[in-house]
C-alpha cells in the first residue's frame, strides 16, 4: 500500500476553524485548540439566539402597543382583547409599526378597540 500523508486535508480543516474564530481576542483567533473551543461554544450561542431573537422582538413590539396604547387612554390588554373583538386581525409586528410611525392611524385602531368592548 502506498503511503498516506494527511498534512493537506489538516491544514483545510485547521484553516477553516480559524477562519470562522476570526475577530476574536487572544489566542482564540490563533491557537488551533483555544479557536475550535470557541467556535463551538459560539455556534451554540448562535443557534439558540436564533430562537431567543423571536422572543425579545415580540417583547419589544408588546412594549411599544403598550406605550402607544396608554397614550390612547387605554392598556395593552384591553386594547388586544378590544381588536379581537373587533374583528380586526393585524399582527403585533405590524401594531408595533403603526404605534411608532403612524400615531394617527394608531388612535383609531385605539377607538374601533375602546368601542368594540362596550
Amino acid at each position: 500500500m502506498s503511503r498516506v500523508k494527511r498534512g493537506v486535508t489538516t491544514h483545510a480543516r485547521h484553516k477553516k476553524v480559524l477562519s470562522l474564530a476570526k475577530g476574536y481576542r487572544g489566542r482564540k483567533s490563533t491557537n488551533y485548540r483555544t479557536a475550535v473551543q470557541q467556535v463551538e461554544k459560539s455556534l451554540q450561542y448562535a443557534y439558540r439566539d436564533r430562537r431567543n431573537r423571536k422572543r425579545d422582538f415580540r417583547a419589544l413590539w408588546i412594549q411599544r402597543i403598550n406605550a402607544a396604547a396608554r397614550l390612547n387612554g387605554t392598556t395593552y390588554a384591553r386594547f388586544m382583547d378590544g381588536l379581537n373583538k373587533a374583528g380586526i386581525e393585524l399582527d403585533r409586528k405590524v401594531l408595533a409599526d403603526l404605534a411608532v410611525h403612524e400615531p394617527d392611524t394608531f388612535a383609531s385602531l385605539c377607538q374601533q378597540s375602546q368601542a368594540a368592548l362596550k
